[in-house]
């Protein structure tokens, strides 16, 4: 089953993704030979105007080829012959979509169970925070920078906070329509970590129909930098190749979250599943946006340094850069599924 719902996930998350290329393509009016369901030999298709729709046997993913995508041509409506806007649209458009899908899955899950306050529910006896006046009820808005819209982000900014543990963090709360600012110095409890001494109750808040969209896009927020902040953790080795996961290990986690949530009923399977999705399409969006070769994020580096100077780069050179960033990909992806292997079965 795990394996069943890691297909219908990733091709879900693909598939809209290459969705986004190609309706933008479209609107740009490039002309697109295939968009196609899944990988390998056609089981199906049709041809409509100049594209083939295709569904293909492996239900992995999907596709959109474009004319003029990685080669020169003469045709008018290939990808290279126009504009450069239009181009960074269609490149753009992939991640973009991730985002969106990312957002209208979040819809479904905070209108089903609401969304986690960042609300205060207990303060700990002897920690900064008690000295400091805080009380059960207290609404974080705020810790130093991070603006605050549901609890795990304190969470994580605590756990990211642990490499700071003697700094005074600058906490703004709410308590009856009135903002308070406190500074709170983490302590070290008896198990070695640093905390400010107030926890959340890990009860979720439901609200109207604008409530649940405006939380829909914390939802994606959250995501977002949590990805951004765990590639951050991982370039300065606070991360180590053990805590990244490939698909192996998606997979496995699919299946353990399935297998302690079948328990609880078809309705908390599903839950988690659109989670896991979110997170997924999320990070893909995100990962995608990196600035490195053969990804949409390396694609767009040239693009837009072909925005500013006015001229492309030479195809052939960028090509190579591209070929050059698709073998490391490779090599990275094939280390990330040895150590996947490693971590799961031995």
């Amino acid at each position: 089953m795990s394996i069943i719902l890691a297909i219908l996930i990733f091709s879900l998350i693909v598939v809209i993704h290459e969705l986004g290329h190609f309706l933008l393509a479209k609107k740009n009016g490039i002309r697109v030979t295939e968009f196609s369901v899944g990988m390998g030999p056609r089981l199906l298709s049709t041809v409509k105007g100049d594209t083939r729709y295709s569904l293909k046997l492996f239900p992995l993913g999907g596709s959109c080829l474009m004319v003029g995508e990685d080669e020169e041509s003469d045709d008018a409506d290939a990808f290279g012959n126009k504009s450069v806007w239009a181009r960074i649209s269609v490149v753009f458009a992939g991640p973009l979509f991730n985002f969106l899908l990312a957002f209208v899955l979040a819809i479904f899950i905070i209108g089903s169970i609401g969304y986690d306050a960042p609300v205060v529910w207990m303060v700990t006896e002897g920690y900064p925070a008690e000295e400091a006046g805080m009380q059960a009820g207290d609404e974080i808005v705020r810790l130093n920078d991070t603006h605050i819209h549901v609890y795990r982000e304190v969470s994580l900014f605590v756990l990211l906070n642990q490499k700071n543990k003697d700094q005074p963090v600058e906490v703004e709360y709410v308590r009856d329509g009135e903002h308070y600012v406190v500074s709170l110095t983490p302590r070290q409890s008896e198990d070695g970590s640093y905390y400010l001494g107030f926890t959340g109750s890990g009860v979720r808040t439901k609200g109207n129909a604008l409530t649940t969209l405006k939380y829909s896009a914390y939802e994606v927020k959250y995501w977002i930098s949590t990805t951004i902040k765990s590639l951050g953790m991982l370039f300065q080795g606070e991360v180590t190749a053990d805590d990244v996961a490939g698909p192996v290990g998606i997979v496995d986690m699919i299946g353990d979250t399935y297998e302690e949530s079948k328990t609880d009923g078809a309705f908390y399977v599903w839950l988690n599943m659109l989670n896991i999705s979110i997170l997924l399409s999320a990070n893909l969006g995100v990962m995608n946006l990196l600035p490195i070769p053969a990804l949409d994020g390396g694609r767009l580096v040239f693009l837009i340094i072909e925005a500013i100077r006015g001229k492309g780069i030479d195809p052939e050179k960028e090509g190579m850069v591209h070929m050059i960033g698709l073998m490391a990909l490779m090599a990275l992806m094939v280390f990330i599924m040895f150590n996947d292997v490693r971590n799961v079965f031995f």
